[in-house]
């Protein structure tokens, strides 16, 4: 939240405003009054309590035997009243203050009334639930975007003289546009509760309230619930502004009885329903904001009829239907937006006497324009107007002259625009007030006009999302920018030279663009400039030294891009910088002196080469650091104590970011830290025992714990239960943490995110036996790989909001539970190499979400049920090693998504055969990409077209493919196979999906292998061995490019061995053993490197590696192969070079790494 508020005060200021204290005595005292002497020291105390580093002022006129009446902000009572010299008056908004917690001697001042201390920082700390009370004759109490969290007290209820109430956290900043770790901060925040007391109880005593703020405060209630507790007890209210509170289904009646509203404000909540009619009944309603809710139904034609209406926003409400009526003479309309919804028929005469409108949103679609519309020219008063043309399917034409009509103009915002762009520019130029232009999400075909240049008189301008093409250079021309901002477009080539010419720019930002080349080094030329963003724009060379001439900058974000060199000097010694990002490049060298960034807030300088020793004593100095972030570098993190164990460190630090750091020990200085939310510190060499501070350290705060990768071995606990109150993220895997796994207390949880725990790789030996009630709101469990025994408890399955269950590698026992599968939300089961028993649930209804479903290596029996065809989302099924009695189940094939089936090790039998009935069994299996049924009692023969099936084999790919998993709310889930591979079993913790592989083997299959099997160009393991197959091997598994394991063993195959499986030149693995081949071995590429154990047990086979020589037979050099043009032969290559020895090792090598860019190996 500190944090929060300093983003506010940077962006409002780039965007030319101010915002300053309130100093003046509007409230204050009369001549006659002479400030008490307890008054005083307690300001005083209070004003000790705050820190200055970063204030607008520091209370100079608050000094010991002076008249606090006098003092800045300070008011008092008139002298005459049995309050005299006492202070009614605290007015210190926006002064920036910072506090670690609101000191609690501010409630000495009994005598006040009205209390403001909005817009400053008090650290993040939980609102002080007690001596509120004390102010018994406060009317206005104002903490709004103060840095406080938790539930508001229900001492406030004891306020009966409150007029007004303002509680709100909202920051009035669009973070939907900024960088990622921006984006982080603000919806990480702790907020404002107001649960327990609820809102009618809070509110049941403030019967003369009349302003009501809570934007931000999380309420999370029901229409009847928020609407009783307004309409039943402040029945004069005139101020209702609840944005963003989490307020759920449709609008009660009981809202109705606040007739005296002026202002209604629930704009970002998940309002459902109607708008209700008797809003018209609010004859004083002046500003209705609706926007972003889910509103369905008929907007009531008669609320645009209320006489005092100024502000009306209903966009973002899709479902919300409507027409605009013939607006009555006078009409005092200044703000109307129905962008975003379903609004019609709406007629541009409509807005004819609206004669003081100045803001106006709508979709195209909805807006009629005819040509002999005598409205052009009407409009004189509109200043920002925001256009959507999504779905428009009218003339363009009538639109942009209307547009061109309106000439004082001064922000204009164009989206979903599908077309050609060159005549909307035409229409706008004529513009000469416009300082604002917004394009958004406009077609991926679009390009931006060189015309563009003619808008001179801009000042702002932004194009995000969609376009294609470079941007154009003629944006040089508008020289009177002072924000420019191209992200997340379609934009390539090089930044023009010409946005050199923009000197006024204060803010530039160019980011995630598909752009080329380096930094461009003219923005050296940018003296003005005071925010700077080149992030994601695949940049490359080094940071320009030029940048050091830019003096003003406060911002910088150079993040995910291909950055070589040094950090310049520079980016550490300005004392105004306020952020830097250099986040995810390849930067290197040593981390310089951090001292003089005094101002910094945020530091990010992980996944990068960076080296040397970083001593954090040198961070001291950076007081408002929030964010800290050096993970993934080749950094050693020294701790650096020093001697000031108990000075608050770092007293603004929210994150912290040390993987893999090379750190032995958790920083000690974190004990003194007051309000850590996310500490990573995963993949390091920490050892010995998760100390009992850091579980108990940060419980109303913390939301993400990672201690993941290190060596702890125990944990100092007092309880099992963690206390955490805010916890979404806890990650203890890969240690080696034994005992029993202590679980977050989410029954009191004030959290409404999902939850995710992972204690993976431990020792773990058991749970708690009611484990599950805690973990309301999990959505991933991860106990995978631990020696948990006993059985796994129905209750699991009453956790609805989970989404992946992996108990895998442990020892839990008895009846797999039905629900699992049957009832519950899950995505992904994972219950492999346990000692389950039981059938599989066939009662799997329609309703089925799992992708995953690994129970292999249990005990399970009976047969596959069918039932499990109503997982149309199913993409791997690895039921293996069980004790399963079935046929081939052809049917899975209807599972469209299915990528991965494993049946291998059971007792499936008879032969591999489809429904003849079903025409659509040809396109079963079609995106399969591994198959086992090794080690069952299958038979027959395989019929010629069995593996035309398997589609998603057949395609050449050169793509890199993308790991195969589930992605969720707060990371990814990766599914693992175990597949026979070079005649080892291996597991692979992560499968791309451009891995394939089929085995066949250990069957009683027979008959020829089909040649089928040779369109399959993409498969790169397989597997027949182990069966009865006959005749040749098929020729055609040369055209197999893509195959590196190739075993046919143990069958009784005969002939020679194709010349044609030598252009197989990815192939590292040959077994033909075990058969009755003839002939001579093929000696070129691949087959030069396999060894006898390939061709044992084939009797008529000679040549080499084999010791039996093939008599005077033809030269084998002499054969003559097809070979491919595409393919070079990089074995021979290295045989000729460097000899048979080194090309050897070189060659299997080469084919191990390319294998590995499909797997981790366990």
């Amino acid at each position: 939240m500190a944090c929060a508020i300093h983003l506010v005060a940077l962006f409002t200021l780039i965007q030319l405003y101010s915002l300053g204290p309130s100093t003046s005595h509007a409230h204050g005292a009369t001549a006659s009054s002479v400030c008490r002497t307890d008054q005083a020291a307690a300001l005083l105390q209070l004003k000790q309590s705050f820190i200055f580093d970063y204030s607008t002022t520091t209370l100079p006129s608050w000094e010991p035997g002076t008249d606090c009446c006098q003092w800045e902000g300070v008011g008092c009572d008139d002298g005459v009243s049995d309050d005299g010299g006492g202070v009614t008056v605290l007015d210190l908004r926006g002064c920036s203050f910072y506090s670690y917690g609101l000191h609690a001697v501010v409630f000495n001042l009994t005598s006040l009334r009205y209390l403001d201390l909005s817009m400053n920082d008090f650290g993040g700390t939980r609102i002080p639930p007690a001596g509120f009370e004390k102010l018994t004759k406060l009317t206005h109490l104002k903490l709004s975007c103060s840095g406080l969290y938790g539930q508001i007290p229900i001492a406030i209820g004891k306020l009966t003289n409150l007029v007004t109430l303002d509680f709100s956290d909202e920051h009035n900043i669009d973070v939907s546009y900024t960088s990622p770790s921006y984006s982080a901060f603000l919806s990480g925040y702790n907020k404002l509760l107001l649960r327990g007391p609820s809102l009618e109880t809070l509110l049941a005593n403030l019967t003369n309230l009349r302003e009501l703020y809570l934007d931000g405060v999380d309420i999370s209630s029901s229409g009847e619930e928020w609407c009783n507790g307004l309409g039943k007890v402040v029945p004069y209210l005139q101020v209702l502004s609840m944005a963003d509170c989490h307020l759920q289904g449709p609008i009660h009646s009981s809202l109705s009885n606040l007739r005296s509203l002026t202002t209604v404000n629930v704009h970002d909540n998940e309002i459902s329903g109607v708008v209700p009619e008797f809003f018209t009944d609010f004859l004083n309603l002046s500003v209705l904001q609706l926007a972003d809710n889910s509103f369905s139904g008929w907007f009531p034609q008669t609320i645009f009829q209320l006489k005092n209406i100024r502000v009306l926003d209903v966009s973002g409400n899709s479902q919300l239907s409507g027409h605009l009526p013939e607006f009555p003479n006078g009409s005092s309309f200044e703000t109307l937006n129905l962008q975003s919804t379903n609004f019609s028929g709406i007629k541009m005469s409509s807005f004819s006497n609206i004669l003081s409108l100045r803001e106006l949103g709508f979709d195209g679609r909805s807006i009629f324009v005819d040509h002999t519309d005598l409205l052009f020219n009407k409009l004189n008063s509109l200043q920002n107007l925001q256009l959507s043309f999504a779905q428009f399917s009218g003339e363009l034409r009538p639109f942009f002259l209307w547009i061109s009509s309106l000439k004082n103009l001064t922000s204009l915002g164009l989206s979903q625009f599908s077309w050609g762009l060159g005549p909307f520019f035409s229409c706008i130029s004529s513009l000469k007030n416009l300082a604002s232009l917004q394009l958004y999400d406009c077609s991926s075909s679009n390009i931006i006009p060189t015309m563009i240049g003619n808008l001179t008189n801009l000042k702002i301008l932004e194009i995000r999302f969609g376009f294609t093409g470079q941007i154009p250079p003629s944006i040089g021309n508008l020289n009177k920018l002072t924000s420019l901002t191209i992200s997340a477009c379609g934009f390539s080539g090089a930044v023009p030279s010409s946005i050199a010419n923009l000197t006024k720019l204060r803010s530039m930002e160019i980011s995630e663009n598909s752009l080329s080349g380096q930094i461009p080094t003219y923005i050296g030329h940018l003296s003005q400039l005071m925010l700077l963003t080149f992030a994601g724009c695949r940049f490359s060379g080094k940071i320009p030294s030029v940048i050091t001439n830019l003096t003003q900058l406060i911002y910088v974000d150079l993040s995910e891009n291909n950055l070589r060199g040094e950090i310049p000097t520079s980016l550490f010694a300005s004392p105004a910088m306020f952020w830097l990002d250099l986040s995810s490049n390849q930067l290197s060298g040593p981390i310089k002196e951090f001292g003089g960034l005094k101002n910094l807030m945020l530091l990010d300088l992980s996944s990068n080469n960076l080296t040397s020793s970083v001593h954090l004593s040198s961070l001291w100095k950076l007081r408002k650091l929030d964010y800290l972030g050096l993970s993934k570098n080749k950094l050693s993190i020294l701790d650096g104590e020093g001697s000031k164990p108990m000075v608050p460190l770092l007293p603004k630090l929210l994150i912290v970011g040390f993987a893999s750091c090379n750190m032995t020990t958790i920083p000690r200085f974190l004990m003194h830290v007051n309000h850590i939310q996310m500490l990573d510190l995963p993949s390091n060499k920490i050892h010995g025992s998760i100390p009992k501070w850091l579980w108990q350290r940060w419980d109303d705060s913390l939301t993400s714990l990672n201690l993941s990768h290190n060596i702890f071995k125990d944990m100092q606990l007092t309880s099992y239960v963690l206390p955490y109150n805010y916890l979404e993220s806890l990650d203890l895997s890969s240690n080696m943490l034994h005992g029993q796994i202590p679980m977050p207390n989410l029954l009191t949880t004030a959290n409404t995110y999902p939850i995710f725990l992972d204690y993976s790789n431990n020792r773990f030996s058991s749970v708690m036996s009611n484990f599950t009630t805690y973990l309301r709101q999990t959505s991933y469990l991860k106990l995978s790989r631990n020696n948990i025994s006993g059985h796994i408890p129905h209750s699991v399955c009453d956790l609805s909001n989970l989404e992946v269950l992996d108990l895998s590698y442990n020892n839990f026992s008895g009846i797999l539970p039905s629900c699992l599968v049957e009832e519950s939300n899950l995505g992904v089961l994972n219950l492999r190499e346990n000692h389950l028993e039981g059938t599989l649930p066939y009662r799997v209804g329609k309703h089925c979400n799992l992708k995953t479903i690994d129970v292999h290596g249990n005990k399970i029996q009976g047969q596959l049920p069918r039932s499990l065809s109503n997982c149309a989302a199913l993409e791997v099924l690895d039921i293996g090693n069980n004790h399963i009695v079935d046929t081939f189940p052809s049917w899975l094939g209807r599972l469209s998504d299915l990528r991965i089936v494993v049946l291998g090790s059971n007792l499936f039998y008879g032969s591999l055969t489809y429904p003849k009935r079903d025409r659509k069994s040809r396109e079963y299996f079609s995106k399969l990409q591994i198959i086992d049924i090794a080690s069952n009692n299958f038979s027959g023969n395989l019929d010629p077209q069995w593996f035309g099936r398997f589609t998603s084999m057949m395609a050449n790919s050169s793509e890199t493919g993308n790991i195969l998993g589930n992605q969720i709310y707060y990371g990814d889930y990766h599914d693992t196979i175990a597949i026979t591979y070079k005649g080892q079993y291996v597991t692979f913790e992560e499968v791309l999906t451009t891995l394939t592989a089929i085995d066949f083997s250990n069957n009683a299959l027979e008959g020829d292998i089909p040649e089928s099997v040779a369109s399959l160009v993409s498969l790169h393991i397989l597997n027949m061995s182990h069966n009865a197959f006959t005749g040749r091997i098929p020729p055609q598994i040369g055209e197999m490019r893509q195959l590196e394991s190739l075993d046919l063993s143990w069958n009784k195959l005969s002939g020679e061995i194709p010349q044609e499986l030598t252009n197989l030149t990815f192939l590292s693995t040959l077994n033909l053993s075990g058969n009755r081949l003839d002939g001579r071995i093929p000696q070129s590429r691949q087959f030069a490197t396999f060894e006898n154990t390939s061709y044992e047990g084939n009797a008529e086979l000679c040549g080499p590696p084999l010791c039996k020589p093939c008599g005077n037979s033809s030269n084998p050099n002499e054969a003559q192969v097809s070979i491919s043009k595409d393919h070079v032969d990089v074995i021979l290559f290295l045989f000729a070079g460097v000899g048979f020895g080194v090309g050897f090792a070189a060659g299997i090598l080469l084919k191990w790494g390319k294998i590995r860019k499909w797997f981790r190996v366990v």
